[in-house]
């Protein structure tokens, strides 16, 4: 049995701690969510005398919320799907091969991690604009595709390059062509990388503000951070208003990761592992 030393003493302080100042902005959330509108004079550190659910109905109403969870919803599965088939097709080649143009296409997938997004935020405004999809939630997954599928195939190939081709040969071996021995075979067994390529990308299109704000400019479709916007103004905040929509916009976020946080760790290992 390990004896209790000052340094266990030192290290679960530190733990301590941490876990206190990244509960810290969660605490206030929901102190501030909880908060009724009348309540402004007090700090925002001392929870309210008299807690109300006011907030939450008011900010479903007035931001239609409704809808904007419905388009956000639509926007993160459709980015997700494409990203996670494209991304899986693309790194099954890169990984496999050992020729030149594998690791030229790689490092060119990598280059994009490197560049970015905002140097191509006014062409690929002025290309949806041209194609007609300004307004049009289309324009979203087609933006969120491509900006994520660098990540996306870096984590793929990476996790890949360490799994066993045995399997695929098998398959080969009983008649199987590339394409069936990938989707029959290896796509199974990539489902712990896919579980972390689905939850960090879906935290991402699911935060995102900039991209539905100039893409969705003027038109009824919104997403939940555009929505929320709403409630910031110039002279007068709502913030409690705020709060409370971040928390409704929040759930379906989490419980995702919640039903899947097994798959993001194996994936993870596995990927720093290849």
């Amino acid at each position: 049995m390990k004896r209790y030393t000052w340094r266990t003493g030192v290290l679960e302080a530190v733990m301590i701690v941490t876990a206190l100042i990244f509960a810290f902005p969660v605490y206030i959330l929901f102190v501030q969510a909880f908060r009724p509108a009348d309540d402004t004079g007090a700090s925002p550190l001392v929870p309210p005398a008299r807690p109300t659910l006011d907030n939450f109905a008011q900010a479903w109403n007035q931001a239609s919320l409704g809808p904007a969870i419905v388009n956000s919803a639509l926007v993160t599965v459709g980015s997700i799907a494409l990203l996670v088939v494209l991304s899986a097709l693309a790194a099954y080649p890169i990984a496999r091969s050992t020729r030149t143009w594998s690791r030229v296409t790689f490092a060119l997938f990598m280059l994009g991690l490197l560049v970015p997004f905002q140097l191509a935020l006014i062409p690929l405004y002025q290309t949806m604009r041209d194609l007609g999809l300004l307004g049009d939630p289309l324009s979203l997954v087609i933006y969120y595709t491509g900006v994520q599928m660098p990540f996306s195939v870096f984590l793929y190939t990476g996790f890949l390059r360490g799994l066993d081709r045995g399997y695929e040969e098998a398959a080969m071996m009983d008649g199987a062509g590339p394409l069936r021995s990938f989707f029959s075979v290896v796509l199974p067994l990539l489902r712990p990388i896919t579980g972390t390529v689905i939850i960090l990308n879906v935290i991402f299109v699911w935060n995102d503000f900039l991209t539905p704000l100039l893409y969705l400019s003027g038109s009824g479709e919104q997403t939940i951070p555009v929505a929320l916007f709403g409630f910031v103004g110039q002279y007068v905040s709502q913030w409690p208003l705020v709060f409370a929509g971040l928390i409704i916009g929040s759930i379906p976020v989490l419980a995702v990761y919640f039903a899947m946080q097994k798959r993001v760790i194996q994936g993870f290992a596995g990927g720093l592992k290849g």
